[in-house]
């Protein structure tokens, strides 16, 4: 079980993920190898996948991001999780319920670049589209 003091690293580390071990226990009053003793807990059950970095997008090039909601016409999903897999410009896939069959989060260098995912999308069902014009949280 967690407790408050694991969820306070957690806060830590979800605000930046390079934080020291000992400039945590400083902030959860514990030392510095007692926070490791705890993260690496967290990891080993599998709470903490991974660390990354969070990317400007528009400044690597990616200045369009669509939401693609694809409605399926074959049955052959695993066959769509590969081409989904396959295409880096999908950087979120999601299985959902209600209107649709999947979500796609799409960030394209450009119209054209999501015009191609589109175009292919059409081998697996239809699709709608909402362009993002803005970012409020991530």
């Amino acid at each position: 079980m967690l407790d408050a003091t694991d969820f306070a690293i957690i806060d830590l580390l979800k605000k930046n993920a390079r934080i020291g071990w000992r400039d945590i226990g400083e902030q959860v009053h514990l030392t510095g190898q007692a926070v490791g003793g705890r993260i690496r807990k967290m990891e080993e059950l599998g709470l903490i996948k991974g660390y990354s970095a969070v990317l400007d997008d528009s400044k690597l090039g990616k200045a369009v991001t669509a939401f693609v909601t694809v409605y399926m016409k074959t049955t052959d999903h695993p066959e769509f999780h590969r081409f989904i897999k396959a295409r880096s410009v999908v950087v979120e896939a999601h299985r959902i319920s209600g209107d649709g069959c999947y979500l796609l989060k799409v960030k394209a260098t450009s119209n054209e670049e999501l015009n191609e995912l589109l175009d292919a999308l059409l081998k697996f069902g239809n699709y709608r589209v909402s362009l993002s014009i803005g970012t409020i949280k991530s």
